[in-house]
């Protein structure tokens, strides 16, 4: 272990004044000067460094210990001036034996040196301070001192990392709980690759993001600028980069919306995931949802809805039949589906989507709450935290047509977390609209879809082919109302021309009777 100063002597005296394995020092630097406790050699009272000084650039790197979490696996750069950097210097500056005290976990010596003249916010030529080499090493004690004499909580060393980045890197949890007491906030983004040739295509640098003007829209999505046009943008806040289950279902729909490509699915953009907040980039859709076009239309003509019920099954049938592997959405409801400038539907929001994998159904990591997500739509097999598959969007997908029909939420009245249990004890919502709204066999599929046993729901390519048939059947049966009334609307016409243009009746009749003869 590294001796502690001797103090009877002064620190420039002191066997730690040698050059310290893991200091390195730029060559042709300055000789450091070490400031004692005594007096200079003129006899004049030594005063300690200015800030300004103090503030000045490190001619010292410290290479002892667990290194900086974000620190390059291999930087050529660096190991140049690593190489270049490796000379001897007699004198050591306080600062820099500062950083190997923390790194030794020398309280008493840190203690002394900070009495004296040390800067306990001193940063090495990488940025570094000895808070980030205490938390490196899960030096609580060392950590708990260092912020009580005054160090700063969140410094961010060359590579962007913090203490606390640090910290969760090297699984110090004790450093982390105490970091976080003291106002550390996470400003590292979990997804962080250290090689830049790692970094994914779809990567969007924050600063082309202009969210100075952004509009807030529902939860965590804004609208932003990016390259002149609007996008929208869904962002995981620093508050919750610390969830393991909510960073978790960021990758997980970002691995998703990579690979989905339709007219009836939201587009993917592109991601920012190298820094916080990271952000998910998509088309921005400025006609809203369909729940707030609801809540302004209300009940929609047959016509309309099974319009919308196409868009929304073709989106469905797309994700359900993706290779290699199926996409369950598991959150599809009113709010998610967005309606583009042409009037048409999209499938968004992919935050609790599964990917179908070897197994042919899912299950969720713990019970449902209506905390989690809205209860409103969800199939009761989830609810009950069964297993489930592709069949639970089908179950929701017979409520939002219902929906567009009735011109109402199902079951309205109750409460949104009493409504899951109507599910799963065998309830579905009223039928109160006139049953001519519901013709050619739309009630049946919309029973069919909301089936108790998933294995009697339809597919969605079923569903797709069904409604095609109604939607012709409502297509013909406007065509012969509109017929009669363009015929009433011709004769009309031709009457009023007799009426004001005697001659033409003349001129009618003597081709009559031409013809006749």
């Amino acid at each position: 272990a590294f001796p502690r100063p001797n103090a009877d002597l002064p620190l420039s005296s002191s066997p730690s004044a040698s050059l310290l394995p893991g200091v390195l020092q730029e060559p042709g630097a300055p000789k450091s000067r070490v400031y004692t406790r005594g007096r200079k050699p003129g006899g004049e009272q030594q005063q300690p460094p200015s800030p300004a000084a103090m503030e000045s650039k490190s001619v010292g790197r410290f290479t002892l210990g667990r290194q900086s979490s974000l620190m390059p696996e291999s930087d050529g750069e660096l190991e140049k001036l690593v190489a270049a950097c490796e000379v001897e210097d007699p004198e050591i500056p306080d600062n820099i034996r500062l950083m190997y005290l923390a790194n030794e976990g020398d309280l008493a010596g840190i203690e002394e040196l900070l009495d004296s003249a040390a800067d306990v916010n001193f940063r090495d030529i990488d940025g570094r301070t000895a808070l980030h080499v205490a938390a490196c090493q899960g030096l609580t004690d060392v950590v708990e001192l260092l912020l009580r004499k005054g160090a700063e909580v969140d410094p961010k060393d060359r590579w962007g990392s913090t203490p606390l980045a640090d910290a969760i890197h090297y699984k110090n949890n004790d450093v982390i709980k105490l970091l976080e007491k003291h106002g550390a906030k996470i400003q590292v983004a979990p997804m962080h690759v250290k090689n830049a040739r790692e970094v994914p295509e779809y990567e969007i640098d924050p600063k082309e993001l202009d969210v100075t003007n952004s509009i807030g829209t529902k939860g965590t999505f804004r609208v932003a600028l990016w390259r002149g046009i609007q996008v929208a943008v869904k962002m995981l806040g620093d508050d919750v980069i610390t969830d393991e289950d909510k960073v978790r279902a960021f990758r997980d729909e970002l691995a998703l919306l990579q690979k989905v490509r339709h007219p009836n699915v939201v587009q993917f953009l592109g991601a920012v995931t190298q820094s916080s907040p990271m952000m998910i980039v998509t088309e921005y859709l400025p006609k809203g949802d369909l729940c707030q076009y609801l809540k302004n239309k209300g009940a929609l003509k047959p016509i309309a809805a099974v319009r919308f019920a196409l868009d929304i099954a073709r989106g469905m049938n797309y994700l359900h039949e993706h290779k290699p592997e199926a996409i369950i959405h598991r959150d599809l409801e009113p709010s998610n589906i967005l309606r583009d400038d042409s009037g048409h539907l999209k499938v968004a929001d992919f935050g609790v989507s599964k990917f179908l994998r070897k197994a042919n159904t899912v299950r969720e990591d713990r019970p449902l709450t209506c905390l989690d997500s809205s209860c409103r739509y969800v199939a009761p097999e989830v609810f009950l935290n069964e297993e489930y598959d592709t069949k639970v969007d089908v179950f929701s997908f017979s409520l939002i047509l219902q929906e567009m029909i009735e011109g109402c939420p199902p079951f309205l009245a109750k409460q949104e977390s009493e409504v899951p249990k109507s599910y799963a004890a065998k309830e579905r919502p009223p039928f109160r609209a006139s049953l001519k709204l519901y013709s050619h066999g739309l009630k049946e599929l919309i029973e069919e879809c909301w089936s108790e046993d998933p294995s009697k729901r339809p597919t969605f390519k079923e569903i797709i082919a069904r409604l095609s048939s109604i939607q012709n059947h409502l297509a013909h049966k406007r065509r012969w109302k509109v017929r009669p009334l363009k015929c009433f609307q011709n004769l009309e016409a031709i009457w009023k021309k007799d009426y004001t243009d005697p001659g033409s009746r003349s001129s009618r009749s003597s081709r009559s009777s031409r013809s006749n003869c």
